[in-house]
């Protein structure tokens, strides 16, 4: 089944799910990991595009809370909440052999997007948070990323081809953790200290 994502009372089908790595400093520090040379890019097919947050895919899953951007005419038109959904176990494992993530990245449902909506600019402003069970676990956005929106649509540009519909994930803040059965998370994009969109799942 086609996945698909909504802007306004558009409907739009990405092609694959982009997402950008390691693009937070204190981010990179809390699992560990060196700071990259480059843009660290990796891709999520349309099937791991989902609505539903699960805890559980063959093993217990931990959480990304994301600025994510729609494609459309070659821009970001339009901004929206995802939550990276990751293996941990599984992609510690792939990492010290040197192997690609995608088991542990791209997976059925490993991308929970929120619904989009259209922004005119992207400015240092625009920020995101997450609350689990009503406390705030992660805060944080253009400012605090590496990689700014702009760089990364140049960058990604000089090798793929983005079409209508396509998502950018742009890295996560720290504070990631386990998803747990039954946690209600709350999403928030804001600018300018106005929430643009706010969102809530059960962990199911």
């Amino acid at each position: 089944m086609i996945k698909t994502v909504n802007l306004d009372k558009r409907t739009f089908t990405p092609s694959k799910v982009v997402c950008i790595g390691r693009n937070y400093v204190e981010h990179i520090a809390e699992l560990g990991n060196e700071i990259p040379d480059e843009m660290v890019v990796f891709n999520k097919p349309n099937s791991a595009v989902s609505s539903q947050l699960q805890a559980f895919h063959q093993e217990q899953l931990h959480y990304e809370g994301e600025l994510c951007f729609l494609v459309e005419n070659g821009q970001f038109a339009a901004v929206g909440f995802g939550l990276d959904l990751t293996k941990r176990g599984l992609q510690s494992k792939l990492k010290a052999k040197g192997l690609p993530w995608e088991r542990a990245k791209a997976f059925n449902g490993a991308a929970v997007l929120t619904d989009f909506v259209a922004i005119d600019a992207i400015t240092d402003s625009l920020t995101l948070e997450l609350y689990i069970n009503d406390k705030l676990i992660q805060s944080g956005g253009v400012e605090l990323m590496m990689y700014k929106p702009d760089d990364i649509l140049t960058e990604l540009n000089t090798f793929t081809d983005l079409v209508d519909g396509d998502v950018v994930m742009t890295g996560t803040p720290k504070g990631v953790g386990v998803v747990n059965l039954g946690d209600v998370f709350l999403a928030k994009v804001l600018q300018d200290n106005k929430v643009l969109l706010s969102h809530q799942w059960t962990a199911q």
